[in-house]
Order: structure tokens, then sequence, then C-alpha cells
């Protein structure tokens, strides 16, 4: 490591141990390896600066226009985390858990009350009330947060009632896959430099996500029989299977040095880059963001999954075959992803027209 990456490291570390310190854990650092130990001495966390970081990060938030953070309030920090733990036992995977936590946190702040024991079903009800910036889709993510952690704390005698049935279902929106146009999806790989083309074609070829996109590793490349496939490292540890063609095969072959020359041949296909710690990917979020850049406003890396979805569809019409290589646990989750075109609405149309001329004597047909 140079003077200036050291300097970096330990400008880092002090900012990490002035956050600890405010929500009262302690840094301990042993050479690269970071760990946050909680008032009894317990490890909170362990790893890489990186880990710590995003760990600390979790439980703070600004509060614009205020300057000053926002430590998580100390009755909720622990059942927050030890509900995540149990997630995390459950197999949950590490965004997933790491999702639960921010909104869980957003929830306690929000609510202003000094443990989860102190809130009503009204006070819990008039917050989400207030939320109206929120989309469907937000709502739901903070909906199920709310009713996993508040019937998880009721299971264990952690709170004294079960309070979010009064919370309202969230209506089902509307199927709206907007696949990225061929077009579109040529322009931005005429804009995109080698490494980017290569996620550009894994989303809209293979319709993985970003999260994927940042696991594919040189070894995920099988023959499964029938021809060329690759291992898709999905969400919930799932992985499953999809083939791919020769022109696509070539480039996950030839690993980072096939898009960067003097990166390896083999390992991850998106090493990562800046301060992350060698050996690793690039995040999702890294890889979305270099996605996005190069496609048009109103379009993003995940609509370039529903391209490869509607057309999977429209070449097979088979939804479960579809269902099966998004990695789609339930058809009408696929069935939001899969668009029908304007050609296909106007043949849907012409065939409901009168075989033969209408009559026009005033008596109808």
């Amino acid at each position: 490591m140079s003077a200036g990456e050291d300097s970096a490291a330990s400008n880092r570390a002090r900012v990490i141990r002035r956050k600890a310190t405010k929500v009262g854990l302690k840094l301990r650092q042993r050479g690269n390896i970071y760990e946050l130990l909680d008032v009894q001495g317990d490890s909170v966390v362990c790893g890489g600066i990186c880990a710590v970081e995003n760990h600390i990060a979790d439980l703070f938030v600004s509060s614009p226009p205020g300057p000053a953070p926002v430590a998580l309030p100390a009755g909720w920090a622990a059942l927050i985390s030890a509900y995540c733990l149990t997630l995390a036992a459950g197999g949950q995977s590490s965004s997933t858990v790491r999702l639960r936590r921010l909104t869980l946190a957003h929830i306690a702040r929000g609510l202003n009350a000094p443990t989860p024991d102190d809130v009503s079903a009204a006070q819990l009800v008039a917050w989400f009330g207030r939320q109206t910036h929120w989309s469907r889709s937000t709502r739901r993510v903070y909906r199920s947060a709310a009713r996993g952690f508040f019937a998880w704390a009721y299971k264990y005698g952690l709170v004294d009632e079960f309070i979010c049935d009064d919370l309202p279902k969230i209506r089902e929106t509307p199927p709206s896959p907007r696949p990225v146009p061929d077009s579109v999806w040529r322009d931005a790989i005429a804009a995109a430099d080698p490494r980017v083309t290569v996620m550009l074609r894994l989303a809209a070829e293979a319709g993985l996500r970003r999260a994927e996109v940042a696991q594919v590793h040189t070894r995920d490349l099988i023959d499964d029989g029938h021809g060329a496939a690759l291992v898709v490292h999905g969400k919930g540890d799932k992985d499953r299977i999809v083939p791919i063609d020769e022109p696509l095969v070539r480039l996950v072959r030839a690993g980072a040095c096939g898009h960067t020359p003097g990166l390896p041949a083999t390992g991850w296909l998106f090493p990562a880059d800046g301060d992350r710690r060698e050996g690793d990917h690039l995040t999702p979020e890294r890889v979305g963001a270099l996605v996005n850049a190069v496609l048009p406003q109103g379009y993003s890396m995940h609509k370039l999954r529903h391209r490869f979805a509607t057309r999977a569809y429209r070449g097979t019409r088979n939804l479960r075959a579809v269902q099966t290589l998004l990695g789609h646990s339930s058809v009408a989750t696929t069935e939001r992803y899969t668009a029908v075109d304007a050609d296909e609405i106007r043949a849907a149309a012409l065939a409901a027209i009168w075989p033969t001329s209408p009559r026009t004597d005033g008596r109808g047909v």
C-alpha cells in the first residue's frame, strides 16, 4: 500500500471510530481487519474496512437541512440487529438483510419512540399515512419490513402486542413493463466502453439483474448438456442456469482482460476497482450506475431485463420457461415483465373485426 493509500485508510478509520463512539460501539483494528465491538465487548461486525463502514452507515441517516447525523434510537438498535441476525440465520442474502436494517432504522427514527414497545398501531398507521411521497413499491417494502419485525418481536415477547394488522394492504400495481427498445439498446452499446458493453449484453441477452451481473465469474460458464450456459447467482442465494449464445460465451470466457487489458483472464468478470479490497467484484450499485449512465433518461438497467423477458416470451409463448430463465418464484411476477407490442395489439383488434362488411340498411349486422 502506498503512503497515499495508507493515509486515506487512516482517515476513513478515524471517521468510522468517531461515528462508532456516538452509537456506543468501539472500533478495533488488526492490520487490514476491522472489528466493531458493543459495550459488552462482543463483536458486532468483523471484516474489511468496507464492511464496518457499511454497518456504521446503516446506523446513521443524514437529516437535511440540519448538518448533524441522527443516530438510531438506542432502544431500537439492539432489537433491529437481533432481528437482522435472525434473517441471516434463515438464509436471507446480505443485501436483503441490509435493506431490512436500513428500512427499519428509517421507521424507528420516523416514529420517534424510545423503543418498539412504545409504538401503538395508530402511531404506525399515521406515520405510514404521512409518507405521501412513496411509490407503491416503496410502500410495500416498508410494510413488509414493519410486519416482519413486529411479528418477530411479538413472538419472542419483546413487544406486548402485534400492531401491524391495522396497516392497510397495498393495492397491486397493474403490470407496466417498459422494455428497452432495440434502437435504444444499440445506441447504448455504441456509447459504452468495452466493460459496460458486456454488462449491457448480460442484462439484455441473458436477463441478469445488476447484482447478478456483478457476480459473474469465468467458472460460471458451463455446458448444460444442450449447449453453452451461464450459472447465474440470483436473489436469495438461488442459482439458475441460463443458456447463452456463442458471442456472449466468448465475452465471458475472455474474463476481465477481455474488456480491460491488464486485468486477469480468470476470476470475476468485473473485478472491483477503486478502494475496495483485492479479490472483490464490483458492487451491484456500481454496475447499475455504469449501465444507467449510457441509457437515456427514463430507462434503467432493469428495463433491459424487461427486454429479455419480453423477447423470450414472444419467441416461445411459454411463460413458465421465461419464469425459469428470470429466476422468479411466481408466474405472476413474470407476467409483469412481459410487454405486448403494438403489432400484437393491432393484430388482436383486427382479429375481432366482422369478416364481411356490416349491413347498412339500418337493421344492424
